[in-house]
């Protein structure tokens, strides 16, 4: 099956000419997903594999955001290609999780915190190709919608925490563990607060709250791949 992650890369690339061959990587990426589920017999949300897949698709499908406001410049399409391409390329160097889930993961919050993390995820990828957008082409509507992206993965955000939060308490009887996940995920809510905090202000700084938002985006990738690497945690995403 792993032929499909090469696809869906290539046809990423690809959207370089052809800025629509994004939403192809993403279907390519998706069959993946589906058959991945149905070897394992349940969602493919855990370890690195699974969910650079998965954050690969989210991020891909976020060009329907360009697409809406009408965009025709192809420096949004391209950088959503080559970043949708960089994750799915990379999951090839992690091997895909075998193991059944173990009971503290066979629950509707646990699916429902990872798919909406990786679902802001992606819109806080689109923050920083809008947010570089802007810096290039000095064109308002990219600052609008990184605002947008990054409000609305912020909603989403909040609302993973939430759910992560009843997941633990059935899991583990805490709705906080203070694991090094925990704290960095709380890191990435309170900068992002931080950035919407300036934004709603109306402080007529729109290169530093550009910057701020594309910065969330670094402490985004620490958060999900730099603690599950380098630090013990509960979390394998």
């Amino acid at each position: 099956m792993k032929y499909l992650l090469y696809i869906s890369g290539l046809l990423y690339l690809l959207s370089f000419i052809e800025r629509r061959l994004i939403y192809s990587g993403f279907i390519a990426g998706a069959i993946y997903l589906f058959l991945r589920a149905e070897t394992a017999g349940r969602l493919p949300i855990t370890g690195p594999h699974d969910t650079l897949v998965l954050f690969s698709a989210f991020t891909g499908i976020m060009s329907l955001l360009f697409e809406y406001s009408k965009v025709k410049d192809k420096i949004p399409y391209n950088l959503t290609g080559l970043t949708s391409a960089i994750l799915v390329l990379s999951a090839l160097f992690f091997e895909p999780a075998k193991a059944p889930l173990p009971p503290v993961l066979r629950t509707f919050w646990f699916e429902l915190h990872v798919v909406t993390a990786f679902i802001s995820y992606a819109l806080f990828g689109a923050g920083l190709i809008t947010g570089i957008a802007f810096l290039l082409r000095k064109e308002l509507i990219y600052e609008e919608l990184q605002y947008k992206s990054i409000l609305t993965g912020y909603s989403l955000f909040s609302f993973s925490m939430i759910a992560g939060g009843i997941w633990a308490f059935y899991a583990w009887g805490s709705f906080w563990l203070w694991t090094p996940k925990e704290l960095w995920t709380s890191i990435v809510w309170l900068f992002y607060t931080l950035y919407l905090h300036m934004r709603v202000k109306g402080i007529n700084w729109e290169r530093v709250n550009t910057f701020l938002g594309m910065a969330g985006f670094g402490v985004v990738l620490f958060t999900y791949l730099g603690v599950s690497l380098l630090m013990k945690s509960s979390h394998s995403f």
